[in-house]
């Protein structure tokens, strides 16, 4: 099997484009499929993009980016087995009740082939029109990951947290794929920090490391098997 094709919510925005190759994808031994997230792009942002020389984003800023999940619910409808993911969503800046729902929703009607795949985010302009600290988003990252889980997995939710909380808060439907005979989405790091690798390591379940050479990336991959050792798994 091939895995997977990168920023195909930007590159297949229209609807006969999306399910085209969604079913295209499929027909062909695709994996899965990777969506990419800004909910606005500032017009002359200053901060540096980390995956390009020139520190801009492709396709410009003024690029289509549909939201990714709604994009994914869409391409679901016309395929059966592909897997549908996240490259990433930007999590600090998402209500982690909210996205619970949603990444829920999304996998019970997919039948099971959700990924979340999760970042901090490196766009502080984005977050500023949000109106989310940006200096704080590795420690929210950190703690929605586990208040997600919370929600799917538990049958009276109760979490209480720095950025989140909540008590008996009953949230349905409950994932269809398990991890560890509970009730989940896998959540996928993002990044290509050894901060990200060592999230990855130590709590998540799986890692997508962007762009790195192979020095770099075997670098990634030492730090992520640490954390998870030093985390017991």
């Amino acid at each position: 099997m091939l895995s997977g094709i990168m920023f195909a919510n930007a590159a297949f925005g229209r609807p006969s484009d999306a399910a085209g190759l969604g079913r295209i994808a499929e027909q062909h031994g695709i994996e899965s499929l990777w969506t990419i997230e800004h909910t606005v792009v500032p017009a002359d942002y200053q901060s540096r993009y980390p995956y390009s020389a020139d520190g801009r984003m492709p396709g410009g800023e003024n690029g289509p980016m549909p939201d990714p999940l709604i994009w994914l619910a869409f391409v679901a409808a016309s395929t059966e087995r592909l897997r549908l993911a996240t490259g990433i969503v930007i999590l600090p800046q998402r209500n982690p009740v909210i996205l619970a729902k949603e990444a829920a929703t999304l996998d019970v009607l997919s039948n099971g082939r959700f990924t979340l795949g999760v970042g901090v985010g490196w766009l502080a302009e984005e977050f500023a029109a949000l109106g989310v600290p940006f200096d704080d988003r590795g420690r929210r990252t950190d703690e929605y990951i586990t208040a997600l889980r919370s929600l799917w997995r538990e049958d009276e939710p109760t979490f209480s947290g720095e950025f989140a909380s909540f008590e008996r808060a009953l949230s349905h439907p409950k994932p269809t794929q398990q991890i560890d005979g509970a009730p989940s989405v896998p959540i996928v790091i993002g990044g290509h920090t050894k901060a990200a690798a060592r999230r990855a390591g130590r709590i998540g379940d799986g890692f997508f490391p962007g762009l790195a050479s192979p020095t770099k990336l075997e670098e990634l991959i030492d730090a992520m098997r640490v954390a998870a050792r030093d985390a017991g798994r």
